[in-house]
């Protein structure tokens, strides 16, 4: 991470997917801050990609499940292939107080639960710190009466 990497703002259109809980992605040209958010707007769950330009890396935390930290194939292959789909490796322990200091430089301008959620899982590192926050019960389509009972 590189300094001057500037303020995470957020990308307004930001694509939800079917089924998952809700997203919020903030971005620099540097580092990205993905946020899932349970059924009341709590944030629970971050991934925070740091090094893009170099050799980029990325933390993932959930309440109740920790951390994981990965190095970030870019899935670019050789001249003879195509280039495949960025994927996840297990990447070890991480500079935790390197990360913390950029996610603090350029979070300044993050909606308070966001901030205050990343900022304390980075700072209890390699503990997972107690949050209310939780992510969503599973979502179970309602069993409805055909179409053609529309009298009951």
């Amino acid at each position: 991470m590189s300094p001057g990497t500037g303020l995470l703002k957020e990308y307004k259109l930001t694509r939800q997917i079917a089924g998952e809980p809700k997203r919020r992605w903030f971005s620099t040209d540097d580092l990205d801050l993905i946020v899932w958010l349970n059924e009341k707007e709590q944030p629970f769950a971050f991934q925070f990609c740091y090094d893009k330009r170099t050799r980029e890396h990325a933390i993932t935390w959930e309440a109740g499940h920790g951390f994981e930290h990965s190095a970030i194939d870019a899935g670019e292959g050789n001249a003879l292939q195509h280039k495949g789909s960025p994927t996840l490796i297990a990447a070890g322990p991480f500079d935790h107080e390197r990360v913390e200091r950029v996610f603090l430089d350029s979070g300044a301008e993050l909606p308070e639960p966001i901030h205050r959620m990343v900022a304390a899982a980075l700072k209890a590192y390699p503990q997972s710190p107690a949050l209310d926050a939780r992510r969503p019960a599973e979502f179970v389509e309602p069993e409805t009466a055909p179409w053609w009972r529309f009298w009951k």
